[in-house]
């Protein structure tokens, strides 16, 4: 029968994106001049990882690997902003490690109700309403809302335990921690019958805490032989390492120091990606299936060695329950110990932050695959790339008056820009033309920016005027040219 735990996984997480915001004018009979009246589009949901007691493994995201968060909904007039995006919470086990596809560590997420924003949904775009001022009275245009993040994360979980047993294959772990707690693993008597790690809950007087059976180790185990390298992060949080050494093995090669120095030079190898040193944790030494009579006479042996290098050693049998006793109030007094050197747990709490102002600065610098170009980076004049709508030459204008009141004119005149060189930004190329200021006090109709090249298309206005001159009588239908962008009268003399 196949495992059912899972305690690695690959996600791809993608917040929603924000809402456009709504290009809106009030039209009311009796009130004129209504203004604008667009509302802002709503924010995209988050997706968030949140620790979950109830779970323990992570099988869901084994056939679930991808999440999406709810994306904004976009403004609507009369001052109507859009609803935001629904967040997406993903559940997982205490002790889980997200990691980005480099291997740093982002979060170590422990304790009930822990949360980690793994995808920042996308800003909703600002209606007209919000982008009235002296200089756009009513604007024509709205921004486009934000692209949520998107990204691959590692999840892995490190089981919070505080005692770690380890050992070869069939040294007697299983058998070990079913007699020690209520745990109830699968006992064989053939290697690696321990696929997954068991843990359980061990009372020692007034003293409760947790055991963790390892799956047997190896040598080479550090380096992915056997079980060992996928189930070693589960010893990372372990207060106590307790090695389980196998009196009673036949296996040519083996005893009990030998086992125990093999089983520390992995150790050794083993770099824990939550820090610390594993050599610096306390070991003791368990000389198990002590029922066997050869085995009690080894460990007579290999126990003054032991203890020579200052390791305490316990002689057990989990059949006869021989020495049980005094293994478990010794564990506990080891984790008491520990518990008293570790601050105090904190409840868990929601903490208020202001969002961080984005950046203002941004560099300039020459574009290695077109010459004479250059390229702008920067949080600020990407972001707000992502926000005009460039099928709207008045957003265009109003995307030139940030970027000049930025800096970025100056900057790249500093740096050498010539008129109609390329310029780009967030992968989009432009044709730089100086901005003129004051320019954008004096706009034409709405959508519209006077800087901008006029079309060869035939606006509302000239069409209007068109229509006058018609109803006047001054030109005929066919005599109506347009010269400049204006309809005038055609006249030969």
């Amino acid at each position: 029968m196949a495992s059912r735990f899972v305690d690695r996984a690959v996600i791809y997480v993608a917040a929603g994106d924000g809402g456009n915001g709504c290009a809106s004018v009030h039209r009311e009979k009796f009130k004129p001049l209504g203004g604008p009246d667009g509302g802002n589009g709503g924010n995209g949901g988050d997706v968030v990882l949140v620790v979950d007691p109830g779970v323990h493994t992570l099988l869901d995201f084994h056939f679930r690997p991808h999440a999406r968060g709810g994306n904004g909904k976009q403004g609507q007039g009369g001052h109507r902003s859009g609803a935001a995006g629904e967040s997406l919470e993903l559940r997982v086990p205490d002790g889980t490690v997200v990691l980005d596809t480099d291997g740093e560590v982002l979060a170590d997420l422990t304790g009930a109700g822990t949360r980690f924003v793994a995808a920042r949904g996308g800003r909703g775009g600002l209606g007209n309403a919000a982008l009235a001022s002296r200089a756009r009275r009513a604007p024509g245009f709205a921004l486009l809302g934000e692209p949520g993040e998107e990204r691959d994360l590692v999840l892995e979980l490190r089981s919070v335990a505080d005692v770690g047993l380890l050992g070869f294959p069939s040294a007697g772990k299983s058998s070990l921690i079913s007699v020690l707690s209520a745990a109830k693993p699968k006992i064989a008597d053939y290697p690696f019958t321990t696929l997954v790690p068991n843990l359980g809950v061990v009372s020692a007087g007034d003293v409760v805490f947790t055991m963790a059976d390892v799956p047997g180790l190896i040598p080479g185990a550090s380096q992915g032989k056997g079980l060992g390298l996928d189930f070693l992060r589960h010893i990372e949080r372990c207060a106590v390492l307790v090695h389980v050494v196998d009196c009673a093995t036949y296996e040519p090669g083996r005893d009990p120091v030998s086992d125990v120095d093999a089983l520390e030079d992995e150790l050794s190898r083993y770099t824990p990606a939550l820090g610390g040193d594993l050599a610096s944790r306390p070991r003791v030494v368990v000389l198990n299936k002590l029922d066997v009579p050869d085995a009690a006479e080894l460990a007579e042996l290999v126990r003054p060695e032991f203890e020579a290098r200052g390791l305490r050693v316990f002689e057990i049998s989990t059949v006869t329950h021989k020495g049980l006793r005094e293994l478990t109030y010794a564990l506990g007094e080891i984790v008491e110990s520990y518990r008293a050197t570790q601050p105090p747990p904190t409840p868990t709490k929601v903490v208020v932050t202001p969002k961080a102002v984005d950046d203002g600065g941004f560099t300039v610098e020459p574009d290695p695959e077109e010459e004479g170009g250059f390229i702008v980076r920067g949080a600020k004049p990407e972001r707000w790339i992502r926000q005009t709508n460039f099928a709207n030459d008045e957003a265009v204008g109003f995307l030139a008056d940030r970027l000049n009141r930025l800096g970025v004119e100056d900057e790249l005149a500093k740096s050498g820009a010539e008129p109609g060189c390329s310029v780009t930004i967030a992968g989009v190329t432009f044709d730089w033309e100086p901005s003129t200021p004051g320019v954008a006090g004096k706009l034409a109709g709405r959508g519209t920016d006077p800087r901008l090249e006029r079309s060869d298309r035939i606006t509302a206005a000239e069409r209007k005027e068109a229509r006058r001159l018609r109803r006047e009588g001054t030109a005929d239908e066919e005599d109506a040219v347009v010269e400049g962008g204006v309809a005038v009268e055609d006249s030969d003399e």
